[in-house]
């Protein structure tokens, strides 16, 4: 297979994914589920861009969707604030929180890094626990969707899945162009071997630097939208818990590939919403043996294993 054939053949495969997201609403799919659906693949392709492609293993990214949430929350309940606008402040909040815990994290690497992320986080946890304006343990509740600019009622599940929707195409092109951008290439460089991209002259600290902001800004884009869905935003949202829960959607479908993150996280949240209600609490324990299963079966993930399969039966 030449590669006008695979690249054609991808085209199709994506094209076939947006239509499916599109019509989904109209073939028996709840809405509800979709849109945290798409929450959650927003917030693992976030994280894929700084783990998957950048090299730097956070574990404390739900700190990021948790404070945009919070934020989004207040400000279009208590404060009076339209939809778009409590979004844009979550995002904004979640980028300089990024600023401030990268400029600490990034001087340190490996699993030093990750525990620095992990302390950072637990900081804005108790902060959110303590702080009038989050409810403590009880969350924040009541968050109205509003109207879209003052004009478009996002009450109906359905006009407010396609704007999820759209944002969340927009979020994929995004990263795609990250990635591929003279940009991406080198923070590739930085992941395969930091020291011979500092050899070539790279300030690396100032490239990991800006992909933990985007990465984090991002995550804030995931946690605004996901409060303005669902009208509450909670302890979970900043809990250390869900930062696992977003490396195990990752490396699930499949670390390092753009579809990897949305795969993994459609399952995750699948699995969740589908045997809550049937085994209760276990459902932890299941998805668990399930990571075990396919990280032993599947080393690459979903998405990883078959690009290795086209890949064996190219040659």
């Amino acid at each position: 297979m030449n590669l006008p054939t695979q690249t054609r053949n991808a085209r199709l495969v994506w094209a076939a994914a947006f239509v499916l997201l599109a019509i989904a609403p109209f073939v028996g799919l709840y809405p509800i589920f979709m849109m945290k659906a798409l929450c959650f693949a927003i917030f693992a392709c976030a994280f894929n861009l700084l783990l998957g492609f950048t090299g730097l293993l956070s574990f404390g990214h739900a700190a990021f969707l948790g404070s945009a949430a919070y934020v989004t929350g207040w400000l279009v309940r208590s404060a009076g604030w339209s939809p778009e606008l409590g979004i844009v402040a979550g995002v904004l909040l979640a980028g300089v929180l990024g600023l401030v815990v990268g400029l600490i994290a990034i001087r340190r690497q490996g699993i030093y890094f990750a525990m620095i992320t992990l302390a950072m986080a637990q900081m804005i946890y108790f902060v959110c626990l303590q702080a009038p304006f989050t409810g403590g343990e009880d969350g924040l509740q009541g968050v109205p969707r509003g109207k879209l600019f003052g004009l478009l009622p996002m009450d109906n599940d359905v006009a407010m899945y396609y704007l999820v929707l759209a944002v969340f195409v927009a979020v994929f092109l995004f990263i795609l162009r990250i990635v591929h951008s003279p940009y991406g290439q080198v923070l590739k460089a930085i992941r395969e071997n930091e020291p011979r991209a500092i050899s070539l002259g790279y300030d690396v600290d100032r490239y990991k630097l800006l992909a933990f902001v985007l990465s984090t800004a991002l995550a804030g884009l995931a946690g605004s939208l996901k409060t303005t869905v669902l009208g509450f935003a909670t302890l979970t949202d900043v809990h250390w818990s869900l930062s696992g829960e977003v490396i195990l959607m990752t490396l699930l479908g499949g670390l390092g590939t753009f579809a990897g993150p949305v795969v993994g996280a459609f399952t995750i949240i699948g699995l969740q919403n589908f045997l809550a209600d049937r085994v209760g609490s276990w459902v932890t324990v299941i998805i668990g043996v399930i990571f075990v299963v396919c990280v032993i079966a599947f080393r690459r993930g979903f998405v990883g294993e078959l690009i290795a399969w086209q890949q064996r039966r190219k040659a």
